[in-house]
């Protein structure tokens, strides 16, 4: 009986209910939202790097360590020798290595040196390899592979020339030694995406004629820069992956104990555990700040069902005449409020998987970010219940103030 009243009651004012089922919708979706947002970024953050098992560079930080070599963020402390390389590569633990050596630039770009074994061991998002949108891999000398975001924002095609520059923000180009763009990834959502990658004997090729940061005279002829023995004498950082990870932690202490230098060895895992650490101050001010949005439109309704009340006196005073007692009345505002949250959660609930349908494509594409369409989870089905809670208790003080009305201030209200 007092359910279909509430029904009832809730029908005939269908325009001010339906706006704030249509505000607690809205912030339904936009919390929901946050948290599935907050979920596929750690996630994909943390499928950044994905068949890697550890990433050795420079005894620093590991969380340093992590951001420059997989996110080309920062500078490393030193350089690790190529001597040492080889020896952590001919460890009977190791599956296999790939060197990385950064510090040149394209525009506001990071240019990578590595072996063109990068490409088949660099693994992102469960396992997914690394693919070609047009061309090819490293075959020549000068030969360049960029990332889906470099060619978009420069315009560049296949076969285009492209010049790297000295350092990170240097005025100063190896235009002696142009390259030519042999291929173009497929987009990933990772730093690859940003980056120039060009092979270690490239990098060493372009600096034959630099000696402490300076050109030292005349350009060498590409044609003797080419009969050159180009192998490395250092890289930045080096990307491992083991026979058994049984294995990595043995490996690992043998690295950080490395007596020929200072190196460190991380796990890229727990690395990005630290950083996303440090990062979740933010992550959680987005979720307060989501809340306090569900508790505004939790208010408006309590401030709609207070303005209806002088309206409403003489339906609670007939109501009160035909024997309804008090609790019945609170009981009906109540439910009232709880049906309002449950159709305004449902129907923000819905809101956000339609999204999720239609903007998860665009959202992997321009932030690298996948977010995963997934029945709801404990979690999110206890925030739809808390909703439903918080809007009863937000309806309680009207409803005390309504069953407090008398049968005569009902009856002769005043115009």
């Amino acid at each position: 009986m007092i359910l279909r009243l509430a029904i009832g009651s809730l029908f005939a004012r269908a325009l001010t209910v339906g706006m704030t089922v249509l505000a607690i919708a809205l912030s339904v979706a936009l919390f929901l939202g946050v948290e599935k947002l907050r979920t596929g970024a750690r996630a994909s953050f943390a499928d950044t790097i994905s068949g890697t098992d550890l990433i050795v560079g420079a005894r620093s930080g590991s969380v340093q360590l992590l951001l420059y070599s997989v996110f080309r963020i920062g500078n490393a402390t030193n350089n690790v020798s190529w001597e040492s390389f080889q020896d952590i590569a001919s460890r009977p633990e190791v599956d296999w290595a790939v060197p990385i050596s950064l510090g040149d630039s394209h525009r506001e770009f990071r240019v990578m040196g590595t072996t063109p074994e990068f490409f088949r061991r660099y693994e992102y998002r469960g396992g997914r390899s690394l693919e070609f949108a047009e061309g090819r891999g490293l075959d020549d000398l000068y030969d360049a592979v960029i990332g889906a975001d470099v060619a978009a924002a420069l315009g560049y095609e296949v076969g285009d020339p492209i010049v790297v520059s000295h350092g990170l923000a240097s005025f100063t180009d190896h235009d002696d030694q142009p390259f030519r763009i042999a291929g173009i990834t497929a987009r990933t959502g990772t730093p690859v995406d940003r980056t120039v990658i060009v092979s270690l004997e490239a990098i060493e090729a372009i600096h034959v004629d630099w000696r402490g940061g300076g050109k030292t005279g005349a350009a060498t002829p590409v044609e003797a820069i080419r009969a050159m023995e180009l192998t490395p004498t250092a890289i930045t950082a080096a990307l491992v992956g083991v026979k058994s990870r049984l294995r990595i932690f043995t490996l690992q202490r043998w690295i950080n104990d490395y007596p020929e230098e200072p190196l460190l060895a991380i796990l890229p895992g727990v690395a990005l555990q630290e950083l996303w650490a440090i990062v979740g101050v933010a992550e959680t001010a987005l979720v307060g700040v989501s809340a306090m949005v569900v508790l505004t439109a939790l208010l408006g309704m309590t401030a709609m069902i207070f303005s209806t009340l002088n309206e409403r006196r003489r339906e609670m005073a007939i109501w009160r005449a035909m024997g309804a007692r008090p609790a019945t009345i609170l009981g009906l505002l109540v439910l009232e409020a709880m049906l309002m949250a449950a159709a305004g959660a449902v129907l923000g609930a819905a809101l956000l998987y339609a999204g999720l349908a239609a903007g998860r494509p665009l959202v992997d594409a321009a932030f690298g970010i996948w977010l995963p369409i997934e029945p709801p989870n404990a979690r999110e089905l206890w925030t739809l219940a808390a909703v439903i809670g918080a809007a009863a208790l937000a309806s309680l003080l009207p409803a005390l103030r309504a069953y407090r009305l008398s049968l005569a201030d009902g009856m002769m209200v005043r115009t």
